[in-house]
């Protein structure tokens, strides 16, 4: 039987981890036929959902980017994992698509410091970088 967090921590309350999760899920129940992609599959997915807690736990800038940068990365893996045992005749086409898609839903969550930033340059009427208006 599994149990709720008792601590309520940053990561908690982030869309993006909640997502992470059910992928970790999808993939540990994912049957993936080779063992080293099996292996790379799981362990990258995990490294996804773990940097996606830690940026939320980290107080500079730099380190939530860098958070979130390793997070993404380690979801290509995961996912690249699994489509290299179903280009193997591994998992089915089935399964891969339900990979793609939820992995699709986790990447296209915007990074919460783009958006930060975004909003701060439409605000004062400035281009993205620099601080150098866009004509």
């Amino acid at each position: 039987m599994r149990c709720a967090p008792i601590a309520t921590f940053p990561h908690h309350r982030l869309q993006a981890y909640q997502v992470a999760l059910e992928l970790v899920r999808l993939i540990h129940a994912t049957p993936i036929a080779d063992a080293e992609m099996r292996k790379h599959a799981r362990s990258s997915v995990g490294s996804c959902a773990r940097n996606s807690a830690k940026r939320s736990g980290r107080r500079g800038r730099a380190d939530k980017q860098r958070g979130y940068s390793i997070a993404r990365g380690e979801l290509c893996e995961a996912v690249s994992a699994v489509q290299i045992d179903w280009a193997l005749g591994g998992c089915s086409a089935e399964r891969l698509r339900a990979v793609h898609q939820l992995a699709g839903r986790l990447n296209a969550m915007p990074a919460p410091l783009t958006q930060q930033a975004a909003a701060r340059h439409r605000a004062v009427g400035q281009g993205p970088r620099h601080g150098v208006a866009r004509t």
